[in-house]
């Protein structure tokens, strides 16, 4: 299976990959001229054979166009920030798991420090979600928002389906909650380690979101990030 790569744009019959990702081509990958490579310029996917390699672009003549298909489900992910490594590996895996959107909370009960230091590691967390969208060989990359507070990314709901997982007894399972639901567009929200405040919560409820839980067992962030994605979009039909 051929690896894809994206670039900035198709221009033409040609293409650019630059930077890093051309360092990653060309010394760590070793790639040479006349090797064939799938490119996504975020709409379009297109197979593409090196003419060029230097050492900051690797230049491509595009061949064909490839058949290109977006997830039908189109899913938000309201993300707390948690310590670095479970959240990049959450948001790695939420990628390979098809989101169009990732939104980090600052949550009432995140660390204070890791709020602070979050929008340093953005440019870190772009790379990581870039890597698992060219493993996963999706067409068009997930968009990283700037941290966010709840209650503004609760209120932005819109027509979309809401989910907010909750640590509650009598929250109902997330299997009752999306039972003959159908929906195209949806939010997932999840909290920190500490969980949601009851604040959060009422803000959440009154925002039309549904509370729903993973079952008894408490979950880490990054699990439930999975386990949270994977009954959406079954249910809901990808």
């Amino acid at each position: 299976m051929r690896r894809r790569f994206f670039v900035e744009k198709f221009d033409g019959q040609r293409a650019l990959v630059l930077g890093d990702r051309a360092h990653h081509l060309g010394v760590v990958l070793r790639a040479q001229a006349g090797q064939l490579y799938e490119l996504s310029d975020g709409t379009r996917v297109c197979l593409g054979r090196i003419e060029r390699v230097a050492r900051d672009a690797v230049e491509f003549v595009l061949l064909e166009e490839l058949p290109a298909q977006e997830p039908r489900l189109h899913l938000i992910l309201l993300l707390s920030v948690v310590k670095f490594d479970a959240f990049e590996w959450a948001i790695e895996k939420a990628t390979e798991l098809g989101v169009a959107e990732i939104t980090p909370l600052a949550a009432a009960r995140s660390e204070k420090a890791l709020i602070v230091a979050a929008e340093k590691r953005s440019e870190r967390w772009r790379k990581v979600v870039l890597e698992a969208a060219q493993q996963s060989r999706r067409v068009r990359l997930p968009v990283l928002q700037p941290v966010a507070k709840p209650e503004p990314a609760f209120a932005s709901l819109g027509d979309r389906l809401g989910v907010f997982l909750s640590e509650r007894s009598d929250a109902p399972v997330l299997r009752t909650v999306l039972s003959n639901r159908v929906a195209s567009k949806a939010v997932l929200a999840i909290g920190p380690e500490g969980g949601w405040t009851d604040e959060e919560r009422d803000t959440a409820l009154k925002a039309s979101f549904h509370e729903a839980s993973l079952g008894r067992l408490i979950l880490r962030t990054e699990t439930a990030v999975i386990a949270a994605l994977a009954s959406l979009s079954y249910a809901l039909g990808e």
